[in-house]
């Protein structure tokens, strides 16, 4: 990567077709490299909706986006070789195995032979799988596939790697291991784009944060800088309640 900016964003908005309100409305932001990053939102703040776009998976209507010096309208190939993506809903192969499913993964980043068997089995063994890796993903735990949804987006070492609710709907065990390996993952260099609702978790994970409602980020900085911003010492959940309401967002 270029410099000391993973991702540049500039006036980012992208509006459905049939709405007239832009579900990511002109975002100008610049994250920094080799940090965890923390997008938060309540539910249709946006933030899905960003991530897709940051990830190649949805065109914007207008602004630009540089990710790891390469623009996103024009070097979209090269952006898929330098970031990897997590997303919320389980993309794993339930008839296959654990072993099975990420040499599909490894092979369409284009790993094989010895290199990608043994990341295969250095992934495996960091996440507790090796047991279980000729098992039919089908007939894992929520946590285990969680955790082989993990090893799918960065078996190819991504130098941003995102991640779309990463611990949601697992045991306690499970998701320490997943935490402790981002931070690790992280030590190593790589930029983490991450999006949570576990606000808590966010807080202690996070070196650099931002919030977004109703598609615009409303403050964005290190939790001492949004602090600082919003004069109090609360923690980062209050600090959400205080910008984006009580309301309930169904």
């Amino acid at each position: 990567m270029k410099g000391d900016t993973a991702i540049k964003i500039r006036d980012l908005t992208r509006v459905y077709r049939g709405n007239s309100k832009p579900a990511v409305d002109k975002v100008n932001m610049d994250i920094p490299e080799s940090l965890i990053f923390g997008l938060l939102g309540p539910n249709g703040a946006g933030k899905t909706t960003m991530i897709r776009i940051l990830c190649g998976l949805l065109a914007p209507t207008a602004g630009e986006v540089t990710i790891g010096g390469f623009s996103l309208r024009h070097d979209l190939p090269s952006i898929r070789r330098i970031i990897g993506v997590v997303p919320q809903e389980i993309a794993l192969y339930p008839s296959l195995t654990a072993r099975e499913n990420l040499t599909v993964f490894g092979g369409i980043c284009g790993l094989n032979g010895s290199e990608l068997r043994n990341r295969i089995d250095k992934w495996l063994n960091i996440f507790g799988l090796e047991k279980n890796q000729h098992r039919q993903v089908g007939r894992y735990s929520g946590g285990m596939k969680r955790r082989l949804n993990l090893i799918a987006g960065l078996l190819h070492n991504p130098q941003i790697l995102f991640l779309d609710e990463p611990t949601v709907g697992v045991d306690v065990q499970s998701k320490k291991v997943i935490i402790d390996n981002l931070m690790e993952i992280n030590r190593g260099g790589t930029t983490i784009v991450y999006t949570s609702h576990y606000l808590e978790e966010a807080e202690n994970l996070c070196s650099y944060l931002a919030i977004i409602d109703e598609g615009r980020i409303i403050t964005r900085g290190t939790l001492h800088e949004i602090r600082k911003e919003n004069n109090t010492e609360s923690d980062l959940e209050n600090i959400f309640i205080k910008l984006t309401g009580k309301d309930l967002r169904d």
